[in-house]
């Protein structure tokens, strides 16, 4: 990975990890005045509560890309440390769904929410689980490469013998 990706990358996950901070502070309490004086007054809590979790699963994302795009930098990410950033990665994937889910949940009863947003909300929900599969897949294939690069170091040791 060149250095000038390395360093995009790092701008772009910055960029996003402020303006995640900015959702939960700034957007959070707009959008808590706004459902205050609507419909949905009475589900407040948990839908402020489902937003904000939710903003952390995409922090939890972001800061475990960080560390692999360090990883990859340094040539260790074919080590089982990177195993630990996927696991938070697929984790976080599936509590987002979760949480997509639930809001739809919490906005399904009555008539304040349309019945196709709630439709939305369910499709968006396994569009994320989705994510966190393909990010399963990509684990697996982490692990074979781990296990091909455990062999070749074994092979290149006992060729070192030989010689």
């Amino acid at each position: 990975m060149g250095r000038l990706t390395v360093l995009a990358l790092r701008a772009v996950l910055v960029a996003l990890l402020a303006g995640s901070v900015f959702v939960q502070t700034v957007m959070a309490v707009l959008l808590a005045g706004d459902v205050e004086d609507s419909a949905l007054s009475g589900r407040l809590v948990p839908i402020l509560t489902i937003v904000v979790l939710g903003v952390v699963t995409a922090q939890v994302v972001l800061v475990c890309v960080w560390r692999l795009v360090t990883m990859v930098r340094r040539g260790t990410v074919f080590s089982l440390a990177a195993f630990r950033h996927v696991h938070l990665m697929i984790g976080a994937f599936v509590s987002a769904s979760l949480l997509v889910f639930a809001l739809g949940v919490v906005l399904a009863p009555g008539e304040a929410v349309a019945p196709g947003i709630v439709l939305l909300l369910g499709g968006a929900a396994l569009a994320v689980f989705g994510v966190a599969l393909v990010v399963l897949v990509l684990r697996m294939l982490l692990a074979q490469a781990v296990a091909r690069d455990v062999e070749a170091s074994r092979m290149r040791a006992e060729l070192a013998e030989v010689i």
